[in-house]
């Protein structure tokens, strides 16, 4: 029942945040781009994980200023000599590999990923969404795109960091899980 309970209010908190950051992007006349980065890191973002903030409204500007940060610093970005860029995206991907490899699959509390499987599942699902974004990133031509691209690795690497979660007062599900059974 809590999981339930749990599911419906992420739906119930999730839909009016995912419409006023689309809302606001047309608006903003930056609608097409932060669609772009919303469905381009979800992939990486689903398996690998993350903290949650606490309330509706920290998550909605928490999201807010992701998004908008992306697409707005993506835009202003220009790599000369481009090979800059290559080394970017090298660092990146050296990054991302040792931030999956000491935290991703990166729960909480309130949604534990404690099967094995589905752990280990995740760990492998985030290795490779994470690399083929950053080849992608590589490959594309537009250059705000690109640029989205290479910084969706980098955020969701940084929020399934273990400073992201004391930042945010998060706990990792799976070690808490854990620290129970030790107890018990």
């Amino acid at each position: 029942a809590e999981v339930i309970q749990y599911g419906l209010e992420l739906i119930i908190g999730e839909v009016p945040k995912i419409i006023l950051l689309f809302a606001v992007a047309i608006v903003l006349k930056i609608g097409w781009l932060v669609v772009f980065a919303y469905f381009s890191m979800l992939p990486y973002k689903i398996v690998a994980g993350g903290f949650h903030l606490k309330t509706n409204i920290g998550c909605t500007i928490g999201t807010l200023t992701i998004y908008y940060g992306n697409v707005l610093i993506s835009k202003y970005i220009t790599w000369t000599p481009i090979y800059t860029k290559y080394i970017v995206i090298l660092i990146a991907f050296v990054f991302s590999m040792i931030m999956v490899s000491l935290y991703a699959p990166a729960d909480t509390v309130n949604l534990p990923i404690l099967t094995k499987k589905e752990r280990k599942t995740k760990k492998v699902l985030s290795y490779i969404f994470a690399t083929v974004t950053l080849i992608v990133s590589i490959i594309i031509k537009d250059n705000t795109l690109s640029n989205i691209l290479l910084l969706n690795v980098i955020i969701e690497s940084i929020c399934i960091s273990r400073v992201a979660y004391k930042i945010t007062k998060n706990e990792y599900g799976y070690e808490n899980y854990l620290k129970e059974l030790k107890v018990r």
